[in-house]
């Protein structure tokens, strides 16, 4: 997974720019400083994580939107080992997905099926594990990887206040824009990815429990022996 998240946030200034730069400008970088400050905080902090996510997949040119809505356990990347994360997703049907380093295992009950593959290739409801991995995103891998613009104050779904960034990658990447909701804590609450077509897939976070105690087995799927396993 971290081939596909490790991507970072800052524009790089050239000199000249700075003599340039207005007041509003100024003031808009300060805010993103403090931000990136407050993101770095938090990610160090992090040990672990259990929250409820809502994920909206948008196709503008049909004007149609698939919403599900489920539960997700993560555990952010370690020297010891690699990031997991594992949704288990209850509507609009029952699908559990768990993602491991750079795998995952996308389970579906009502065809008896499980589809696996390496995550910078996922489609589907994968790019949910790639959406989350934004939470285990280091300052240094932000600076390095995206080019950011602050957008302003915004709410998310339950009336948190929100800081939303917007970030170009650097590198190619199978989408071309990133944009995150951070609250003051410095704790992601949405992101949402915007692919080279245009299709958006975003990803809300709520009911967020921190450092709670999760065991790695976890994250290993359970399902029945004939299941029909799919390389993706």
């Amino acid at each position: 997974m971290d081939k596909v998240l490790r991507y970072g946030i800052l524009a790089i200034c050239l000199g000249f720019i700075f003599s340039s730069i207005s007041v509003g400008e100024a003031n808009a970088q300060n805010i993103l400083g403090e931000i990136l400050r407050r993101m770095d905080t938090y990610n160090k902090s992090l040990q672990s994580l259990k929250a409820d996510v809502t994920m909206a997949k948008h196709n503008p040119q049909l004007g149609t939107t698939d919403t599900s809505v489920g539960t997700t356990s993560y555990l952010p990347k370690t020297s010891k080992r690699g990031l997991y994360a594992r949704i288990d997703w209850t509507k609009p049907v029952e699908e559990q997905i768990s993602v491991i380093g750079d795998s995952y295992e996308l389970y579906r009950p009502r065809l008896n099926q499980v589809i696996y593959g390496k995550t910078q290739k996922a489609q589907g409801s994968p790019k949910a594990g790639n959406l989350l991995s934004f939470m285990n995103m280091s300052k240094e891998q932000l600076k390095e990887n995206y080019d950011v613009v602050y957008i302003g104050e915004e709410q998310v779904q339950g009336g948190i206040k929100t800081w939303h960034i917007q970030l170009t990658p650097k590198i190619k990447t199978s989408y071309k824009l990133a944009d995150m909701w951070i609250d003051s804590d410095g704790t992601p609450r949405q992101a949402k990815i915007t692919e080279h077509n245009s299709d958006t897939t975003t990803l809300l976070i709520s009911n967020i429990q921190k450092n709670v105690t999760l065991s790695a087995s976890i994250f290993k799927l359970n399902y029945p022996k004939s299941v029909k396993r799919v390389a993706a």
